[in-house]
Parts: structure tokens; C-alpha cells; sequence
């Protein structure tokens, strides 16, 4: 009999993160985990981020035991103090401007849960983002054309948001749109979801 692979489930319904997982051309679904995302009390970013990861991917994971789940979530941080998204211009324009000139740390976590309780694989990736000095215009006319009112920190590395920088510093450009492949495409290959098998 031959041996079928398990299903691959995105704990997300982010079209980023959809785009991003299309690259390793494993056929998959999405699904929305309905998690609460707020912070607990003096919940540090990066373990915030690592802890609602997980928690989308389990989440998946109890609805559909058989699959192997993919949990992510990101958390960007400006002198430690969380950015959301923004949701409206005024936010965006808002967060923007206090990037402006400094660096912007994203604190992207994955979880990997395997089927039938066969283990979970956890990853945190860092990357700093290093803001060009911004004027008011610059940033108005920026978030006009991008409309990046669903991008923590206010902007899209892989628009426009480019021109926003003067350095990106990682290991895994891809953890800074939301979903670190370098290491997920290992973590899903120890899973039996190779890309290149």
C-alpha cells in the first residue's frame, strides 16, 4: 500500500502567510484558529509571540488530529513596547513616525505540531529592521500607496516598504513577512512533508 503523506494545515488565514508556505509547493489548507492574541500581564514580545503561535496551531491541531499543523505569529517591538497592527491610516502614519530613524525589532515565532501526538517543534526568529529618518510626507505618501493597515509595524517588506529602510539585519528574510521557510521547510521535512522529496 503506498504510504500517503499527512495533511498540511496554516493555522492562519494570512495571505501572507499563505503566499509564503506556497513557495515550498506542499500542497495545503488554511484554516482561521480563533485564538485571542492579547498579552497576558508583563508577557514579554518574544514569548508572547512563541506562546500564540503554539496556541493557533493546537488549536488546528484538536479539529484535525491527523494533519500536521503550522502555527505562527509575529510581534514587533519598538525600545520593547509591542507595535500592533495598525488598522487606519492615522495608526500607521502614527507607528511610521516613531520608526522613523531608529530599529524596529519583529519577533517571529513557528510551531510545528505533528499528527497524532507524534511531538511539536517550536522556533523564534529575530530580525532588526533599521528605519531611514522619515519625514511627514514621505510617510503619508507611503502609507497611501501601500495601504499596509494589516502589517504589524505599518509597513510591506516585499512592497513598497523596502524604500522605508536602511538595513534589514536576519538570518531568514522571509520571518520578517511572517513565516521563517528556512526553518520551517527542515521542521516539515522532519515531519514528512519534504519539499524536495
Amino acid at each position: 500500500m503506498p504510504h500517503r503523506n499527512p495533511p498540511l494545515i496554516l493555522a492562519s488565514t494570512s495571505r501572507y502567510r499563505r503566499d509564503l508556505l506556497e513557495r515550498l509547493r506542499l500542497p495545503f489548507q488554511t484554516e482561521n484558529p480563533s485564538v485571542d492574541e492579547a498579552a497576558e500581564p508583563g508577557e514579554a514580545p518574544p514569548d508572547l509571540a512563541l506562546r500564540l503561535a503554539l496556541a493557533k496551531a493546537a488549536a488546528i491541531a484538536a479539529r484535525h488530529p491527523d494533519a500536521v499543523v503550522v502555527g505562527s505569529d509575529q510581534v514587533a517591538t519598538v525600545d520593547g513596547e509591542a507595535l500592533g497592527k495598525p488598522g487606519s491610516v492615522e495608526r500607521a502614519r502614527l507607528q511610521l513616525a516613531r520608526a522613523s530613524g531608529t530599529t524596529v525589532t519583529f519577533h517571529t515565532a513557528v510551531a510545528v505540531i505533528r499528527p497524532r501526538g507524534a511531538g511539536q517543534e517550536l522556533h523564534r526568529d529575530e530580525t532588526r529592521v533599521r528605519f531611514r529618518p522619515l519625514s511627514e510626507a514621505a510617510i503619508a505618501r507611503y502609507v497611501e500607496l501601500d495601504q499596509p493597515l494589516d502589517c504589524a509595524g505599518s509597513f510591506r517588506s516585499e512592497g513598497l516598504g523596502i524604500a522605508l529602510f536602511e538595513a534589514i539585519e536576519t538570518c531568514d528574510p522571509t520571518a520578517l513577512v511572517g513565516l521563517p521557510l528556512v526553518w520551517l521547510s527542515g521542521a516539515l521535512a522532519r515531519a514528512g512533508l519534504d519539499a524536495l522529496a
